[in-house]
């Protein structure tokens, strides 16, 4: 699914320009589901996280019961290499992905060894800093691992957050808020979620349903290195009703204030501000 027309493919060992078919019809992937990714951005010349999203593909994709074929330093290298082929400036997600071919004995689960490696790398820019985003409830909710691989960043998952969104969206709201299958706040359909009150931040407890994201745990180590207290917490939708200021953590924008759950408006506070300035700040520092 190519978003923009400037795409940079890393495929069997060596670079290609535009989006380069890799899978085929019978691909255990395609059968079966078998794929798994991560997200990634260069954004104003540096590549925040970069050593640990491509760590997490690897993770995710042992969690699919594949063999990873690349280092996560090798995966970096590479992706360095092909950032290189962009304008200066430009703005790119970057995709890592492993994907099965083949099936083993039982033929539903993947052939270790058949697994497969790519990049893609898409131009899209960041967010505008003044984005925003609105939140609703869903009938739908996260799994857990007994029976999703929800510690995993797999392709499989997806339908799930898609329904979400689709319901969301008839809503006239552009995300949801999500609970997992405890009835608690789990995230919203593509990122994590923190709540303010009173001063003090609010975000759900990771417990094994979503991924606790990277750019979350950068946030929170920003926000206690600048004292701000930072609790990770069994939360409800009443808690985000009551609260002052909530906003989205995700790698595609890494903050988007919320300025609306259902009824419940709010204003874009001074801590989201706050926490984009210090991510940003402490992005540019790794140059």
């Amino acid at each position: 699914m190519a978003v923009s027309g400037t795409i940079r493919t890393y495929f069997n060992g060596s670079w290609h320009d535009g989006d380069l078919p890799v899978m085929r019809a019978a691909d255990h992937a395609m059968w079966l589901g078998s794929s798994v990714f991560d997200g990634a951005r260069f954004f104003d010349g540096v590549t925040p996280d970069l050593d640990l999203h491509c760590a997490r593909t690897n993770a995710s994709a042992e969690a699919l019961l594949m063999t990873p074929t690349h280092s996560a330093e090798q995966m970096a290298e590479l992706i360095r290499e092909g950032l290189e082929g962009f304008a200066p400036g430009a703005a790119v997600y970057i995709r890592p992905m492993y994907w099965a071919t083949d099936g083993d004995a039982t033929l539903i689960a993947p052939d270790p060894d058949s697994t497969r490696f790519a990049v893609s790398l898409e131009e899209i820019p960041m967010a505008a800093p003044e984005a925003s985003a609105t939140l609703t409830r869903t009938r739908f909710r996260r799994p857990v691992l007994e029976n999703a691989v929800v510690n995993a960043k797999a392709g499989c998952l997806y339908p799930n957050n898609a329904r979400m969104l689709r319901e969301a969206r008839s809503k006239g709201f552009t995300n949801a808020l999500v609970l997992d299958a405890m009835g608690n706040v789990a995230e919203t359909a593509t990122t994590n979620v923190f709540m303010v009150r009173g001063g003090e931040v609010f975000t759900p407890i990771p417990n094994g349903t979503f991924l606790a994201g990277i750019t979350r745990a950068r946030h929170i180590s920003n926000m206690r290195a600048d004292g701000i207290t930072v609790h990770e917490c069994v939360l409800e939708y009443q808690d985000f009703e009551e609260a002052d200021e909530v906003f989205l953590s995700g790698n595609m924008s890494k903050v988007t204030p919320v300025t609306a759950f259902d009824s419940r408006q709010y204003q874009t506070g001074p801590v989201a501000k706050r926490v984009r300035e210090m991510y940003w700040d402490w992005a540019r520092s790794r140059s």
